[in-house]
């Protein structure tokens, strides 16, 4: 997905959008930049917050806007004992390139939808090549075996140990398998903006 240039994406929606963008020097001069903008800027209305949280949590997942727009539609239409904003954060979440993010495999969700689509990872036994596959409570995630050795792999066993394990995940670093335990939620999964904002976005 092309999305513009990265570091001026991530100045105006946020560091949190590209893991690359989260050092202390981009964090300088985005503070530099912040403090020009609100000399020669009134005050933002509603709606372009909302605009603005919606780009953000849709970049940040590396989405088009016509999949992320049903993924709104899906979190609006599915709800049961779920709020929908939580059912959109579990819908967004549970991408299996989000997974393999999450469980480290990869330095970035970009990576992490590369190494779905070149086939290194199973589910459930076999192999997927969808980036946005959803998974659900229950299912298996692994490294598939010829890819192991791979060089992007290299020294994760290292890395895994120095990167927080979401609650909802199990991760065995010698199988290099794990699974989805439970669903997550804005309390097991930091969430990447305002989704009430979101959704408002979407329906007014």
């Amino acid at each position: 997905m092309i999305t513009g240039p990265r570091y001026k994406i991530a100045k105006r929606l946020g560091a949190t959008v590209f893991e690359k963008a989260q050092t202390q020097k981009f964090a300088l001069s985005a503070d530099r930049s912040a403090k020009n903008k609100r000399k020669g800027r009134g005050r933002q209305s509603e709606y372009g917050k909302q605009m603005l949280e919606k780009q953000k949590v849709r970049i940040t997942y590396g989405l088009p806007e016509k999949q992320f727009r049903n993924y709104v539609r899906k979190s609006l239409a599915e709800v049961h004992n779920t709020q929908p904003s939580e059912r959109l954060h579990e819908l967004l979440e549970l991408r299996l390139d989000n997974v393999i993010w999450r469980l480290g495999l990869a330095p970035t969700r970009r990576g992490a939808r590369q190494m779905a689509a070149h086939g290194h990872v199973t589910v459930n036994g076999k192999k997927s090549r969808v980036p946005s596959q959803s998974l659900f409570v229950g299912d298996k995630i692994a490294v598939r075996e010829g890819s192991k050795e791979h060089g992007v792999l290299v020294g994760f066993n290292e890395r895994f140990l120095e990167r927080p394990l979401p609650s909802w995940l199990t991760w065995d670093p010698k199988k290099m398998e794990g699974s989805v335990k439970e669903r997550p939620t804005s309390a097991s999964a930091d969430t990447a903006g305002d989704l009430v904002a979101v959704l408002s976005f979407y329906t007014r």
